[in-house]
């Protein structure tokens, strides 16, 4: 029960982030490697994308 409740919560935060990333005004080339990144690495990416990239995107893809 509590292994499904953490599989639909980083589902939702994995789908969450996806919409933040689609909404970035950065080229189409570094959403599809962040994307990617966040969807293939799982938990990691999420937390990796919430704590490190979030305000930094703009800056390593303009």
């Amino acid at each position: 029960m509590a292994a499904t409740i953490i599989y639909v919560i980083g589902v939702i935060l994995g789908v969450k982030a996806v919409f933040e990333i689609i909404n970035e005004p950065i080229n189409l080339m570094g959403k599809i490697i962040t994307i990617a990144f966040v969807l293939l690495t799982s938990w990691v990416g999420i937390a990796v994308y919430y704590l490190l990239l979030r305000g930094n995107l703009y800056k390593w893809f303009r």
